[in-house]
């Protein structure tokens, strides 16, 4: 049973989300009523469905088998996504196996913040999750499918699956996922690599042998950024097969754990006795469950504008406040790099989701009987995979105690007693901030604006000595209509050498930084923006800034309030964000993006 304040929080979003909400499942349970799509098709239409299909083409025109979807984000410039090459021939074997088919709907672009961190392509990087969401529509349009498997991992690429995958609700929809890279470099001394490069100790030499031994293989980049908690998060709201988050790729496991995704998706079409769609799966409780397990695994900012966006899809309106009030009494029970030293492979080894949603559950701050792929409720996913003689996958129960509580802890002795994000109110609006890779006692920090337009702004400064004092920057015009909201990580190595200076900084922003945002206070997705003429955009240097993440304010200090109003917006030249490395294209985006504490959609 959920504690009285999970329930009420659960409530509440219903309560709001009924109209949406109602109209959604009605228009799910038409599409589903109206039986399989193909049956209806033209014969010509047909035909263009199953002419390339070989030697599964007789069981696609004549059979009653199911057919499945193949959406994937696969390529192979990216480590997270270059495994999933093999993952098609996995799923059409195991469809075979059990009387169905399978075929490539289609792909959607998977691109990696980590190539474009810091380069005129980050700006794209948000409004990459929306086309990932026409492109999975586009995909699943041509209406020959009983259900569809997603193959993706990275920060918008699952986001956009899910929302697409939400468009046609009436399908079931099951994730699968390609695991993270075994452990390199520890994530630690990379940041000190970083850091020593920004300070010009290093060289350039230096920095990209460190950073080549950090990112070595394929899988998932191994700290607990956006990737990873997406996987934590398809897992804990019952998209995911137990256990299945963090198997390392092209091992036996998880090619088995592949077959068994697939065999599944076909188990839970209209077709069958346990017709589980993903639009109903996808309810109220399911998100409350999803934004539990943001808190308690200290996860990635971003997931503050994708979990609101996913919910929006299904008819569901969450809002900042909903996470702000469960941070209150979801506890963090992780600490993985940038919360810890820990990898993501170690939180697996110390017990992993399993360990993590049954300690949940056991304190009432999950909801137990919601709908998953795996069927009967989330009770049944306090398991971990392994594979038994034959090579087929068998779950046992969770381990009992964590395998190291320096990563993962039980309910009842937490790193802290509140959840990793805090949302921020104040003078200029709202914003997020990661708490917990933040030491408690650089929690409040109140100090003098110093004001850039772009995060180059501030790397000039700081190379030039002029930033040697105590000072909380704001980088502005970095919101989704001014440049599309790209995450500003080149900013950390600098203020990160500053703080270790003995310096008090912080980072006040209308742009991102996401999960892997670290040791710096930093307010970012600061609503509204200044493009819009947010009251960021009235800063000026000097200004006395509060940022307070114990009380959850942030504040100008010491400004009349008559002067506040006679100040004028500050305005920037957004003219060279807007071109180049297709951000012309983009333009119909930037115009149409909401706000970010509305998930940042063009939806």
């Amino acid at each position: 049973m959920v504690q009285a304040r999970i329930a009420e929080v659960t409530e509440r979003i219903a309560r709001r989300s009924h109209d949406a909400r109602s109209a959604y499942l009605d228009r799910i349970t038409a599409a589903a009523e109206a039986g399989p799509a193909r049956r209806r098709l033209g014969c010509a239409n047909f035909a263009h469905g199953f002419a390339a299909c070989g030697i599964d083409k007789g069981a696609l025109r004549e059979g009653e088998g199911p057919n499945l979807a193949i959406v994937t984000s696969y390529n192979d410039m990216l480590s997270a996504h270059q495994p999933f090459e093999r993952y098609p021939d996995l799923i059409r074997q195991a469809a075979r196996a059990v009387g169905g088919t399978a075929q490539v709907a289609g792909g959607v672009p998977a691109m990696c913040d980590g190539v474009t961190q810091g380069e005129a392509g980050m700006e794209l990087s948000l409004f990459s999750r929306d086309v990932i969401a026409l492109s999975t529509a586009v995909a699943l349009s041509h209406q020959m499918f009983d259900a569809a498997v997603f193959l993706g991992v990275c920060d918008k690429i699952v986001p956009g699956l899910v929302i697409g995958a939400l468009s046609f609700g009436h399908l079931p929809a099951v994730f699968i996922p390609a695991g993270p890279m075994p452990s390199g470099l520890p994530n630690d001394e990379k940041a000190k690599a970083r850091q020593l490069y920004a300070e010009g100790k290093v060289g350039r030499d230096a920095l990209l042998e460190a950073e080549a031994k950090s990112y070595h293989g394929p899988g998932t980049c191994t700290f607990y950024g956006t990737a990873n908690t997406n996987q934590m998060l398809m897992e804990i709201m019952g998209l995911h097969l137990p256990g299945s988050s963090f198997v390392n790729p092209n091992t036996p496991l998880r090619d088995a754990l592949t077959l068994e995704a697939a065999k599944r998706a076909l188990a839970i079409t209209a077709l069958g006795n346990e017709f589980i769609p993903v639009g109903r799966l996808m309810d109220e409780r399911a998100v409350v469950n999803g934004v539990v397990g943001l808190h308690a695994t200290g996860g990635s900012t971003n997931h503050t504008m994708h979990l609101v966006a996913m919910a929006a899809a299904a008819g569901i309106s969450l809002t900042w406040d909903d996470f702000s009030d469960l941070a209150e009494i979801v506890p963090l029970l992780c600490r993985v790099y940038p919360n810890g030293k820990a990898d993501v492979n170690h939180f697996h080894a110390a017990g992993g989701t399993g360990f993590l949603i049954r300690e949940l559950l056991g304190a009432g701050l999950l909801h137990g009987d919601v709908a998953t792929i795996w069927g009967g409720g989330l009770g049944r996913y306090t398991v971990e995979p392994g594979l038994d003689d034959k090579g087929e996958v068998v779950w046992r129960d969770a381990a009992t105690a964590s395998g190291d509580i320096a990563v993962l802890r039980g309910a009842a002795e937490p790193f802290q007693a509140t959840g990793g994000l805090r949302v921020l109110d104040g003078d200029l609006g709202r914003a997020v901030i990661k708490t917990s890779a933040v030491a408690p006692e650089r929690h409040v920090i109140e100090a003098p604006a110093k004001i850039f337009h772009s995060q180059e702004e501030l790397q000039a400064a700081f190379r030039a000595g002029a930033l040697d004092h105590d000072f909380i920057a704001v980088v502005r015009f970095q919101g989704p209509k001014a440049n599309g909201m790209p995450e500003l990580h080149k900013l950390m190595p600098p203020l990160g050498a500053l703080q270790d200076r003995g310096r008090k900084v912080a980072l006040v922003t209308d742009g991102r930084l996401s999960g892997a945002s670290g040791k710096v206070p930093a307010a970012i997705h600061v609503t509204p923006e200044a493009a819009v003429g947010g009251p960021i955009a009235k800063l000026r240097d000097g200004d006395i800034l509060r940022l307070d993440a114990v009380s959850g304010r942030l504040e100008i200090r010491d400004i009349d309030a008559e002067e506040w109003a006679a100040r004028e917006d500050a305005t920037a030249d957004l003219a060279p964000s807007h071109v180049g490395v297709g951000r012309e294209l983009f333009a119909a985006f930037r115009h149409a993006a909401g706000r970010a504490d509305a998930g940042a959609s063009i939806f």
